[in-house]
């Protein structure tokens, strides 16, 4: 099962009583104060959970897979996440 946006606010509405309309709307805050730190390049880290990072990656040649010509890769930013080592311990533990 994938978790969706709409599997978290149905598990909000559960687990908290609110109504969907609320539970989407808090998690909607959640979202976008998440990915408003990472637009400016700020860490975010969950306590227990981990941290998206933002990194930049400067520009390096490449080559076409297709056509097996060389390009040149652009400079970019992107985000990472780390898991946390109780998550990390969660996940190898059920592993098992």
């Amino acid at each position: 099962m994938t978790l969706t946006k709409d599997v978290l606010i149905e598990l909000i509405r559960e687990k908290v009583g609110y109504p969907a309309k609320e539970a989407k709307d808090i998690l909607e805050m959640i979202l976008e104060e998440v990915k408003l730190k990472l637009e400016e390049g700020h860490d975010v880290k969950i306590s227990g959970f981990g941290k998206w990072a933002v990194k930049e990656k400067r520009a390096r040649p490449g080559r076409n897979p297709h056509t097996g010509k060389r390009i040149e890769i652009s400079a970019r930013r992107v985000v990472t996440f780390h898991p946390s080592d109780k998550l990390r311990e969660s996940v190898n533990g059920s592993y098992k």
